[in-house]
């Protein structure tokens, strides 16, 4: 069992013990921690080995990809191979779940950050990986419940496809598969990180629907949605490593960067849902004005307009009854408010940037460095 300290809470909870490891979820913790990181390493380290902060010519996903390529088709195999229930619906949702897929970009986070600690392949950090793509997946099942969603990435849900309360038993069983399998590693300090990160992923969906529908709330309401229900499983699969090769010294550059990718990659999706191509983001463009959802975009298009289009946008927050979508979009669009969301998103990339660039150089710190550059490319 690794000796990975677990005597700190998470600062969620009003009674988080002091700790002088990273105490992740604290925004304010993380960015001194990295500044602290920073000036010990001195200025030199955003230019280390002639990395460049920023790329103009980025790497595709599948090149990010390749950098761990038998690690990832490993970890593949183990997301289906896991799953073991005898009861034959069970097997038959979740495989349907799991292969409407997605890029894998979590259990890949996880890959990248086992070889920084330890460069030979780790058959726990491929089991990791798996579990982290389960509870994603499970997440996104209860989403497409809570949202009444019919396709997910082009391809029916499986409350579409069975029912609601088979999708919602199926995504409780991926959670709790995902927990059996992280027992099996022996470690207490990882499954305290993952139940502490599991009921903070439940509270940020859970504060998104108190705010639904809600034109008061606030980019600090929004902030915190965000932190729970997307940057928490990228920081899981970015420090679960470290607890796994027990180097707790690399704990707050692993927290800082997935709290803060996590953060620039959600922001640009709610950006995207006023800019982007619905057949390229498998949903309808305007799909969160109608669910009611307190995205970025909405949250400062409210606050940077007056007036009539002020309260035409009220309307449709509180209401989510939108006869023509591209009203609401026109006016989020001339607001500013998607400026303001580009700037904010490249600000949260930055900080990620800067957390990796702390770690030693190798091809996997730059695959880190191009997953970081690939999601602002979404925005172009």
């Amino acid at each position: 069992m690794t000796t990975h300290s677990t005597d700190s809470k998470s600062p969620s909870h009003p009674d988080a013990a002091a700790d002088p490891r990273l105490q992740y979820g604290d925004t304010a913790t993380l960015d001194h921690q990295l500044h602290d990181l920073l000036a010990a390493r001195g200025n030199h380290a955003h230019h280390a080995d002639g990395v460049k902060a920023t790329n103009s010519n980025p790497v595709t996903y599948q090149q990010i990809q390749a950098v761990v390529a038998d690690d990832f088709t490993t970890m593949d195999q183990q997301v289906f191979g896991t799953l073991n229930s005898r009861v034959k619906l069970v097997m038959a949702v979740s495989q349907h779940v799991i292969d409407a897929g997605g890029k894998r970009m979590r259990p890949l986070i996880s890959l990248l950050c086992s070889r920084i600690c330890d460069d030979r392949p780790s058959a726990k950090a491929m089991r990791l990986g798996a579990i982290t793509e389960m509870l994603h997946t499970a997440t996104l099942v209860h989403d497409d419940v809570i949202d009444a969603s019919g396709m997910r990435r082009g391809k029916p849900t499986a409350n579409a496809t069975w029912d609601n309360p088979t999708a919602v038993l199926v995504g409780d069983y991926l959670i709790a598969r995902a927990f059996n399998l992280l027992v099996e590693f022996g470690s207490l300090p990882l499954l305290k990180l993952f139940s502490d990160g599991t009921c903070d992923i439940a509270e940020g969906e859970v504060l998104q629907l108190q705010h639904q529908h809600d034109p008061e709330a606030t980019e600090s309401d929004y902030m915190r949605i965000i932190d729970g229900k997307t940057s928490r499983l990228f920081m899981l699969a970015a420090q679960g490593v470290s607890i796994l090769h027990n180097r707790p010294e690399y704990d707050a550059a692993f927290v800082t960067f997935g709290q803060h990718f996590g953060n620039a990659f959600q922001i640009i999706d709610d950006i995207l849902d006023f800019t982007g191509d619905s057949a390229v983001l498998g949903k309808n463009v305007g799909d969160d004005i109608a669910e009611g959802k307190p995205t970025l975009p909405l949250i400062k298009a409210l606050e940077f307009t007056e007036g009539d289009t002020h309260e035409t946008l009220r309307l449709a927050i509180q209401t989510g009854k939108v006869t023509d979508a591209s009203v609401i979009i026109d006016i989020v669009q001339a607001s500013g408010a998607l400026d303001y969301c580009r700037d904010k998103a490249e600000h949260e990339s930055q900080l990620a940037r800067a957390s990796v660039l702390t770690l030693p150089p190798s091809p996997y710190r730059q695959g880190l460095l191009d997953l970081i550059e690939l999601a602002q490319q979404r925005l172009y």
